[in-house]
């Protein structure tokens, strides 16, 4: 796609929240996010205790080799332990794609608030059983200097809310350590320009990791390709601390983009004539009639969000396919729009009249939609009465982000990644089927040609699978690995 792409890689124990606002920020100044769930992450800290370097190494390879292909740009970027996997990335995969961001990169765990025994940790790993049980808590700071901040995220670990994991296991130290090393050797191998962001602060490392990776991946082929962002207002969550909005412009003035991109304002697009913009809107305003809003996401990027304010069961952030998923568990009940007026538009950005309809409602307002590259950004309704669509609507705001089901099926793809062998070719098979019908729904494209007897036994596999409902797929493969780690557990 002729968008620029971002891989965003989150940290040890946490989950998308590490990035705090990146991801919209990109989103708004015309970039593609992608990001992934490491294995052991998003279900409980206890899933940590098997898992190795390797298969959060090979999981994050495994996701840029997929997204690699769709885009003539695209960047890495990593957060804590996934600015130490970004790195390698870089580097094994010979990234030259776009260019490389490391956030508060722990090369070396010497700040101000690391255990006491952390010289201790080698000793620590030779006892049998203790890494395994040993449990390494998150305590305050969090990494966190704004004090209000602060207060709403030890608030989150009191209500047990699984944004990230409150400890966990010493042996899950012993693989992050494990990855340092490996992320410490041969930097002068990484040939894309590299930025380094490090606050001056950092509970957890010193600059001392920032000056490392700038000398060492400047010292390759390519001399100088490599700077450094001191921090002075922040601690190690540098992404949603006091600097962030800093840490924002240096992030998209380090990717080409225009700052104010990141705030949806002052985006000017050369590729997008206004004749253009008027098409996109009106056959966007032709979907919204027609109350079809996956065509309407099919004219967005792949994280197009639909935004609805209010306090009901309509209301919330819609982001990409699954926010569709959730979006049409209302909108199918017969929502459309009309009554659309005269729209302005200027620097990306279309503004109208219009009216949500939805049975017996006639809720007026204002849809504002933005643009770039020909391809919808996102879309907010601003209604004129917002308690009128609360009252109509009822009940409470669906939740964001995946479903229970969902969460499951995810856990069980990130756990099918700690299996000690690989299951016999049939299972891998049947997995793989199960895996693509729950996340994407029927098979889609040609089947492969006969020389490609993999691609062709997959796409069959899959293909066999028509017809099965997401939640019967997801239902299956969570199943499939739960067997399939059982049975390695009962032969240990």
């Amino acid at each position: 796609m002729a968008e620029p792409g971002v891989f965003l890689i989150h940290g040890l124990g946490g989950t998308q929240y590490d990035l705090g606002s990146m991801h919209k920020r990109l989103k708004n100044a015309g970039f593609v996010t992608h990001a992934l769930t490491l294995p052991g992450h998003g279900t409980r800290p206890e899933d940590l205790s098997g898992v190795k370097m390797e298969a959060w190494l090979e999981a994050a390879r495994a996701k840029y080799r997929e997204i690699v292909g769709q885009h003539e740009v695209l960047h890495v970027m990593g957060m804590c332990m996934g600015a130490l996997l970004a790195l390698e990335v870089a580097k094994l995969e010979r990234h030259a794609k776009g260019r490389l961001v490391a956030l508060a990169p722990p090369v070396y765990i010497d700040g101000w608030a690391t255990p006491w025994y952390r010289g201790l940790r080698p000793l620590l790993y030779r006892i049998p059983g203790l890494p395994e049980r040993m449990k390494v808590a998150e305590e305050e700071p969090y990494g966190i200097k704004n004090e209000q901040l602060r207060a709403i995220v030890k608030a989150k670990f009191e209500r047990g809310e699984n944004f990230h994991y409150g400890w966990v296991p010493l042996a899950c130290i012993r693989e992050v350590d494990r990855l340092r090393a490996a992320a410490m050797r041969g930097l002068d191998q990484i040939a894309c320009p590299t930025l380094v962001v490090h606050a001056r602060e950092d509970e957890l490392t010193s600059l001392r990791s920032a000056h490392f990776l700038v000398e060492r991946i400047g010292s390759g082929k390519r001399a100088g390709q490599a700077r450094m962002v001191v921090l002075e207002d922040s601690y190690h969550m540098v992404c949603v601390d006091n600097d962030r909005e800093i840490v924002g412009k240096h992030v998209l003035e380090f990717f080409n983009a225009n700052a104010a991109g990141g705030f949806g304002m002052n985006r000017v697009d050369p590729e997008m004539a206004p004749a253009e913009m008027a098409e996109l809107l009106a056959s966007a305003r032709r979907a919204l009639e027609r109350g079809d809003f996956a065509g309407l996401y099919r004219l967005g990027i792949p994280d197009f969000a639909w935004l609805q304010p209010g306090r009901n069961r309509g209301s919330g952030a819609f982001l990409g396919s699954k926010g569709l998923r959730r979006l049409r568990k209302w909108t199918d009940e017969g929502a459309s729009f009309s009554a659309f007026g005269a729209a302005v538009i200027n620097a990306g950005m279309a503004v109208q009249p219009a009216t949500l309809l939805h049975r017996g409602l006639a809720s007026p307002g204002v849809l504002a939609v933005q643009m770039r590259k020909g391809k919808l950004l996102e879309a907010r309704w601003f209604p004129d009465d917002l308690d009128a669509e609360d009252s109509h609507f009822g009940g409470e705001p669906l939740p964001d982000g995946p479903c229970e089901q969902e969460k499951a099926f995810e856990a069980a793809a990130a756990l099918s990644r700690t299996l000690r062998k690989a299951p016999d070719n049939a299972t891998l098979l049947a997995m793989y089927a199960l895996y693509k019908q729950g996340s994407q729904g029927d098979a889609a494209g040609e089947r492969p040609g006969i020389m490609d007897m993999v691609g062709r036994a997959k796409h069959d596999a899959w293909t066999a699978r028509r017809g099965m409902s997401r939640e019967q797929a997801m239902t299956d493969y969570v199943a499939l690995v739960n067997r399939l780690k059982d049975g390695e557990s009962q032969e240990a």
